[in-house]
């Protein structure tokens, strides 16, 4: 049977980055990412529901991650899901999910626009390069503002 594992978000890190490094001096950033979903109750009430996710990335992603975000800037993610398993110190057996950043986009144009952060992963794959990110409809909304050229991006 065939099986898929894809993960899109968009929300705002919770903390900042945690950049660490393996035995091997492999980079490993850690974020907590806030998703919040608004919606109308049954009865006509606006309501907020916010999921809180932890998010790793590997390689020049978490670098990249480390260095161009902090608490509460918004980031758009792609990746997939991964459970991680342990026993903790009284010997009961523990788990939760977390998302694997195999790569980003700017959402917001705080520190120099757009584009899309990718490198190594512990699988070896790097990501496509670097290109502006923007939406549709993003051109009306631009103003007076020029667009970035590629080679002006520094990753």
């Amino acid at each position: 049977m065939a099986s898929y594992n894809k993960v899109l978000l968009m929300g705002n890190l919770t903390r900042d980055p945690e950049l660490r490094f393996t035995a091997n001096n492999q980079p490993v950033a850690q974020i907590g990412l806030a998703v919040n979903r608004y919606y109308t109750s049954s009865t006509g009430e606006k309501k907020e529901e916010v999921t809180f996710v932890d998010c790793e990335a590997w390689g020049r992603t978490a670098e990249l991650i480390n260095q161009y975000f902090s608490k509460g800037r918004p980031i758009f993610i792609e990746g997939r899901l991964k459970l991680d398993q342990w026993e903790d110190q009284q010997g009961q057996k523990r788990s939760r999910h977390k998302v694997v950043i195999e790569s980003f986009q700017f959402v917001d144009s705080k520190g120099g626009g757009g584009g899309e952060g990718g490198g190594d992963r512990p699988e070896g794959r790097s990501t496509a390069a670097a290109r502006p990110a923007r939406s549709a409809g993003a051109a009306d909304a631009a103003g007076p503002h020029q667009p970035i050229d590629e080679e002006d991006i520094p990753f």
